[in-house]
């Protein structure tokens, strides 16, 4: 992958950025109409010369009710996410007294490129892995397993903080974030309209009203479930490209590609955190350790082949 500069970067994610946050909302605007479209059609004014704006009256009505509901969930969840993030992964502050060594190598690539020092977190663990998190300058944090600061050289370590501060400079974190918050609202939805389904089918409501509310649920979660479908897979090609951004913005911030190269060869395999669960929080990292590898599952990878990445590093 050609490097395209750092700040050409930055003008693309931040475009990207846009760009998700209209689809999103798109997105739930366009079930919404079809949730209005069931319901009237399954009232009698089916044969209402005015049909139209009986769909229109609906939509109206709901779409503020949907929007004020998307806001809310989106401002709790992108405000305490750097705190759910540390929790899900059980991460501590590494204190500069407790190893200088990543701390200088922290300091010297960010004086490097004049970027603010990043909060330093460790998790416990023999595993070998790192991840960047933070929307801003004061939340930023750059968080290394025990095991990866013990068994890489220092310009292996120095390569994989870099990809992490690449990935805050090119504002993927912040990026990656709004993605997953809107995914989950889909995953929300289409349990609400699952469960709500399923409590219909088994009090076995009769009648025509009845019928007529299954009938606008099921619809209601099949729009959700292509909402989710196609949200997940804008989210997977922007997490992709993130990525190999990263590792140029890595390798053009050490001009050492082949020490990052290097640190990959030895992460692949070893990534795997036991306590780490939450599959949001595992795209973070600079190999996802829940990710299954080959066949089908790579259609639906968060993070490119490690041994694509290496390739593309050692021809950098």
């Amino acid at each position: 992958m050609k490097y395209v500069g750092l700040l050409r970067q930055q003008s693309a994610n931040n475009a990207k950025s846009i760009l998700l946050l209209i689809m999103f909302p798109v997105l739930l605007l366009g079930i919404t109409w079809v949730v209005c479209a069931a319901m009237s059609l399954s009232s009698p004014e089916d044969f209402d010369p005015y049909y139209t704006y009986s769909i229109r009256d609906t939509f109206f009505t709901f779409v503020p009710i949907v929007s004020g509901a998307t806001l809310l969930w989106f401002l709790i969840a992108y405000s305490v996410h750097s705190k759910m993030i540390a929790n899900a992964t059980n991460a501590k502050p590494l204190e500069r007294r407790d190893n200088m060594r990543v701390y200088n190598l922290v300091e010297n690539l960010c004086m490097a490129v004049d970027m603010p020092m990043p909060k330093v977190n460790v998790i416990e663990s023999s595993a070998l892995n790192a991840y960047a998190s933070g929307i801003n300058a004061h939340s930023y944090t750059v968080t290394l397993t025990r095991g990866i600061i013990q068994r890489l050289n220092d310009e292996e370590l120095e390569g994989v903080i870099a990809h992490e501060l690449s990935h805050i400079r090119n504002r993927d974190v912040r990026l990656l974030v709004v993605s997953i918050i809107f995914v989950g609202i889909f995953t929300f939805a289409a349990q609400v309209a699952m469960r709500s389904l399923r409590f219909g089918a088994i009090s076995g409501r009769g009648g025509k009203k009845g019928g007529g509310n299954g009938v606008v649920l099921l619809i209601a979660l099949v729009a959700i479930i292509i909402g989710y479908f196609f949200s997940m897979l804008l989210k997977f090609a922007i997490s992709r490209k993130r990525e190999y951004m990263a590792d140029a913005g890595g390798a053009q911030m050490t001009s050492n590609p082949l020490a990052l190269a290097s640190a990959l060869r030895k992460i692949s395999g070893e990534s795997k955190i036991q306590a780490l669960t939450n599959e949001d929080v595992a795209q973070l990292f600079i190999e996802h350790p829940l990710q299954k590898k080959g066949g089908i599952s790579s259609l639906f990878a968060t993070h490119p082949p490690i041994g694509e990445r290496i390739r593309i590093l050692e021809q950098f």
